[in-house]
């Protein structure tokens, strides 16, 4: 009797395996240790030669075992815990390319020596570094010996947005930290054959050769993949046409230049026909594709889309140099199988999924045996339409938003890009080393198409539909719809493929569950050391601050609570209440008033704000869905401290409520401990983070909160919360919860009960990689 996978073993059938044991272990909230891991390996390798029918199931578990052993190594090659907090003595090579902002200068460190008071300590691998005071100018390849202040990566937990752990995670980061002033910080040396430093100087090469800054920094973006001088709006313009793939080096733009190594290697034969008596014309196309193929991802940083090219052009190469034929699955199964054997991490990257599930479809969705203009073209468009309508649930699901004119931007920028200014870069790029002078009108071409194919994109970008936000995708939502795309396009004489339609519906229409009458709802989002909590009735929405905005220009407001509010299906924002003008709750709000420009906007400071807002008052009061919305502070008169001059606000429904008292301090808390009123005791947004100038004990008495949040970031520089403070509510036999431990916490007040917590995001779905309180 033959078992079901008794079937000769191929590598269309061992990548699948592999990658499904792979994938299960990052469903894992523990590994075990590494070391048993590979031992076990030594079992399960013997089986596999011992009994060959049992290969599809034992390379499931060799893909399980493998995947323990890299994520355990990762997670302990980690900064222990117990150095988190202290200055470290490191010595290191600057990896990638440094980049300089208005506060500091940031870069990756590769660490190969650390000591503390002159111990050493087993700390090695890339971290990531801010120098903040007088950082001098820092090149790539260069080695330091710096003093750091380190802590282990971890990173904010919110509905909707990335998971920053599994990034470092999948990125080998081992600690983040920023530079302390000490005599011992110096520049040792530069490293010697270093990319980097290629790249660098390329990409200053082309500054200095292209007048208009902007234009200079797509070219770098396109040629070396240097996208330190793209602002911000340029990736907002990246993601509303869809192509963020084509801003850096893609892989499209590697297969390109494989195309041209093997035109060249081609061109060889034609100048010396004698060549192919000593070896073979098409073996000497597919080395020079690989040649140039590898020289180009090594320029752009061996990213995982230019790797992932780069292993199947290598597949394909070696199969021509063996003489050995090879279908495109066949290609495609052994590039998976290289790069998890590789990296195996690597799928915790949405680029895995999206390049790998992409270029599967397309080979089985796209397959026709026409040849000619005609065909190239209509198989672009139809390319074209399949990637955006077939990669819909999983860019969703990475990234929470989509584009809809992403199919008509995709085919238009794509082969100009790939075709036009890639080629035309990478010839300026070339003369820059070979010919100086020769480079500049080659890279004034580029610069001005590239400027071109950008103003048609930044019109693009303002159509409806460049920004579409969906509800926070399930997986079996994404499940669903993906075998919905599979079945749509499958080739002519599949029957009923527009049914494939139907199963997008989870996708596109989920189940929202909304409070009832007099309930409501309330997220207290982690933004760090600031605050920012989204409240939801029936059929409103209110959000009390916003989190801050940094120097550098990352928004709070816009790479946190905007994608909250769009994951939790809100798709509009009736209130904007900032409590005060201080960075830490005010920095997003211009990000919040321009997504939702009809919102009433109120704040305790209007005049430093920097969007217009109506002052917030006591007294001022609104009823929603049964709900009471009451402003308890600041008076008319109020003046003092800025802190004191916070909104608080009183949500108060049937059977629950919740205070919101901004960054006030004990002399304002007795007033707002009057203005209660009768009700049920309201759960408590701790005043200012849980500063030792506010909660005293008297108003902690007076509310007697069933339990109460404080919004603070991870080790912050405050000290928030404070100690004394903590004592104060466990003598009052309040429980606190802290973001900074839980991640966004999501509280429930129905009409039958009293309010609960009821999802702790970094709880709700524990994972190896997540750091835990």
């Amino acid at each position: 009797m033959r078992l079901a996978f008794d079937k000769p073993f191929t590598a269309t059938l061992a990548a699948p395996a592999l990658l499904l044991g792979v994938l299960l272990v990052q469903w894992l909230p523990a590994l075990p240790p590494r070391g048993l891991s590979l031992l076990l390996l030594l079992p399960v390798a013997l089986a596999f030669w011992r009994w060959p029918r049992w290969r599809l199931p034992l390379c499931g578990c060799t893909g399980v075992l493998w995947a323990m052993a890299c994520g355990a190594a990762a997670m302990d090659a980690r900064l222990p815990r117990d150095l988190e907090g202290r200055d470290v003595l490191v010595t290191g090579r600057i990896a990638q390319l440094p980049l300089l902002r208005d506060d500091a200068t940031r870069f990756a460190l590769d660490v190969d020596g650390a000591s503390l008071d002159g111990k050493p300590l087993p700390l090695r691998g890339r971290t990531m570094v801010s120098w903040y005071d007088d950082a001098p100018p820092l090149a790539p390849c260069e080695r330091w010996r710096l003093r750091l202040r380190l802590k282990r990566p971890r990173g904010l937990l919110d509905p909707g947005t990335t998971d920053g752990e599994r990034m470092a995670l999948q990125r080998r980061i081992v600690a983040t930290g920023y530079v302390r002033a000490d005599a011992a910080d110096a520049r040792l040396a530069r490293a010697v054959g270093c990319v980097d430093g290629l790249r660098d100087a390329v990409s200053r090469g082309i500054a200095a050769r292209v007048g208009d800054p902007h234009d200079a920094a797509l070219l770098q973006a396109f040629s070396v993949g240097d996208t330190r001088g793209l602002r911000q709006d340029d990736w907002e313009v990246a993601r509303a046409n869809g192509i963020p793939h084509l801003i850096a080096i893609s892989g499209f733009h590697v297969g390109v230049v494989a195309v041209i190594g093997a035109w060249l290697a081609g061109a060889l034969y034609l100048l010396w026909p004698g060549l192919a008596l000593r070896l073979p014309r098409a073996q000497a196309q597919a080395a020079g594709a690989l040649l140039l193929a590898g020289m180009y991802s090594a320029l752009a940083g061996f990213g995982l889309p230019t790797v992932r090219t780069l292993l199947m052009i290598a597949v394909v190469g070696l199969a021509r140099c063996a003489r050995c034929g090879g279908h495109g699955a066949h290609s495609l199964a052994l590039a998976i199988l290289a790069i998890l054997v590789f990296d195996p991490l690597s799928v915790l990257a949405a680029g895995f999924w999206l390049s790998f599930t992409g270029v599967a479809l397309l080979m089985l969705c796209l397959q026709s045996r026409e040849r000619g203009l005609r065909a190239f073209l209509r198989e672009l468009t139809a390319g074209q339409l399949l990637m955006t309508v077939s990669l819909l649930p999983l860019t969703l699901w990475f990234f929470g938003e989509a584009s809809l004119v992403g199919a008509l931007s995709n085919l238009v920028a794509v082969p100009f890009v790939s075709f036009v200014i890639v080629p035309c870069a990478l010839l300026g790029t070339v003369l820059l080393g070979l010919c100086p002078p020769c480079a500049t009108p080659v890279l004034w071409l580029a610069a001005k198409l590239a400027h071109a194919q950008w103003w048609l994109l930044e019109r693009m970008a303002t159509w409806p539909g460049a920004h579409w936000y969906l509800p926070e995708v399930q997986p079996w939502a994404l499940l669903l719809s993906t075998l919905g795309a599979l079945w749509l396009f499958m080739p002519r004489g599949v029957p009923l493929r527009a049914l494939g339609c139907i199963l997008f519906l989870p996708l596109l229409w989920p189940p929202l569950p909304r409070p009832a009458d007099g309930a409501f709802q309330a997220w207290v989002l982690d933004v760090g050391q600031g605050l920012s909590v989204l409240l939801r009735t029936r059929g409103h929405a209110l959000l009390y601050d916003t989190g801050a905005r940094y120097p550098s220009g990352y928004d709070l407001g816009e790479a946190v609570v905007l994608p909250s509010i769009h994951a939790l299906g809100i798709a509009r924002l009736d209130v904007l209440m900032v409590s005060h003008a201080d960075n830490d709750h005010a920095g997003g709000a211009a990000a919040v008033a321009a997504a939702f420009p009809a919102a009433r906007r109120y704040t305790g400071e209007p005049q430093r704000m920097p969007v217009p807002m109506q002052r917030c008052l006591a007294g001022q009061a609104w009823t929603w869905d049964g709900v009471r919305f009451r402003v308890l502070s600041p008076s008319a008169d109020r003046g003092g401290k800025r802190n004191d001059r916070s909104c608080v606000l009183l949500v108060d429904g049937v059977h629950g409520a919740f205070l919101l008292a901004g960054d006030i301090s004990s002399s304002v808390e007795p007033a707002v401990a009057d203005a209660l009123g009768d009700g049920p005791p309201p759960v408590l947004l701790v005043p200012h983070h849980g500063s030792k100038t506010s909660s005293g004990a008297d108003f902690i008495g007076a509310v007697a909160p069933p339990f109460a949040i404080v919004s603070a970031g991870w080790r912050n520089r405050f000290g928030h919360p404070a100690p004394v403070v903590l004592a104060r509510y466990a003598s009052a036999h309040v429980p606190v919860l802290n973001t900074a431990d839980n991640g966004a916490i999501a509280l429930d007040f129905p009409v039958d009960g009293p309010a609960r917590v009821t999802a702790r995001w970094r709880l709700r779905d524990p994972r190896y990689w997540r750091e835990q309180p």
